[in-house]
């Protein structure tokens, strides 16, 4: 066999998140996206036209994120409209999927140029907005009309808030300790932010150029919450924010850096993507980061920083007690949090604060893993070159 064609990212990219109801509530989320793609375009010597494909990240497509809001974004941008779209919905891990599907591209040899990204605004669509459109023509939601589904599993809630909850009991986390962790994440991202690290990530967008989503907030402050669930230890203190976002990256082949004089900055070294039990739904980073380290022959010990989304504290913290991976290496600069989770973005926006991170600090390797609706989970390793 020939030797394995490579995929390497050259920029990473994002807007700046803005809280729910924020700076960001009132853009149409085809501007959104629009706005980061062009943003990279601009960035580049490549004709806008030799760009293969655009795969971008959303969920609860209805409204201004329907008709393939990928393909919309691009043209919204004044971009060449010979270049085509599409929309990915691996529910929270989208535009890390987004990223995968398009390095898979151009490993194939089918494709040299593509953007990921993803984009989100949850001001103006809330969150599972998709899951209760159907409502009006008769489905209570998506999965107790069907027959094998509810064979399966029978008419159980499907709900994130009740698998962080479950999570958090199975893996013994108190609500103290969430808070302690969600506390940190708000003074991770506080300080990040104020040491400018996050500068050369953020593209500012509509007078705003950094994150909005930061809380000064308290030990004190997070105890007086009331639980979601009566009895509880889920607060809207240990949950990632919702918000309003957009990135991009640009993966591209050997022959593409060549062509145009591209600057690598890292090569996918693997990328893979696993699932458990959907009523646990949050629990697949454990197993598909033991599969990720196992197929790629690496093991945690060479994994320099982590990056996995803090849909809710519990979900990073039963990863970090699975594997024993040392806490200030993961999350660094915070999570979703205290920088919220554009859903769609959130895979490509992690990604872009990854590599920023992993060349700040000149380290090799980077992980970035994902919980996921329906108990998925994406894992990408990147190799900084």
């Amino acid at each position: 066999m020939g030797q394995r064609a490579e995929a390497y990212i050259v920029d990473a990219i994002r807007s700046p998140t803005g809280r729910r109801r924020g700076s960001l509530a009132s853009v149409h989320g085809a501007d959104l996206g629009a706005f980061i793609l062009k943003a990279l375009v601009e960035r580049h010597d490549i004709p806008d036209h030799e760009y293969d494909d655009v795969v971008f990240g959303c969920l609860d497509t209805i409204g201004p994120l329907a008709g393939d809001i990928a393909r919309t974004c691009w043209l919204a941008a004044g971009l060449s409209d010979v270049v085509p779209g599409t929309t990915v919905d691996r529910q929270c891990g989208s535009s890390q999927q987004a990223v995968h599907f398009a390095a898979q591209a151009v490993m194939s040899g089918t494709m040299d140029v593509v953007v990921a990204g993803g984009v989100q605004t949850m001001s103006s669509i809330p969150i599972s907005s998709a899951m209760v459109a159907g409502q009006a023509y008769g489905f209570d939601n998506p999965f107790t009309s069907s027959e094998g589904w509810v064979a399966r599993y029978g008419t159980q809630s499907v709900s994130q808030f009740k698998s962080a909850q479950m999570i958090a009991d199975k893996w013994e986390i108190s609500r103290e300790e969430m808070e302690a962790f969600s506390l940190e994440s708000h003074r991770r991202a506080r300080a990040a932010t104020d040491a400018g690290y996050f500068e050369r990530e953020i593209i500012p967008f509509e007078g705003l150029n950094a994150d909005e989503t930061i809380r000064n907030t308290s030990m004190e402050a997070m105890a007086g919450l009331e639980p979601l669930a009566q009895g509880g230890t889920i607060t809207a203190a240990v949950s990632s924010q919702t918000c309003d976002g957009s990135s991009a990256v640009l993966v591209v082949s050997e022959e593409a850096l060549k062509r145009y004089n591209l600057t690598p900055r890292a090569r996918i070294a693997h990328m893979s993507v696993r699932a458990d039990d959907p009523i646990w739904m949050l629990t697949a980073p454990i197993p598909a980061t033991a599969h990720a380290i196992k197929k790629s022959g690496l093991s945690l010990a060479d994994i320099d920083i982590v990056e996995i989304n803090e849909a809710f504290a519990s979900v990073p913290m039963a990863w970090l007690k699975e594997f024993g991976y040392a806490h200030d290496q993961t999350n660094v600069n915070g999570g979703a949090i205290a920088l919220g989770h554009p859903l769609g973005s959130t895979g490509t926006k992690l990604m872009t604060t990854l590599l920023h991170e992993m060349e700040r600090r000149e380290v090799r390797y980077g992980l970035q893993t994902m919980c996921e609706g329906g108990g998925q989970a994406n894992v990408t390793i990147l190799e900084r070159v």
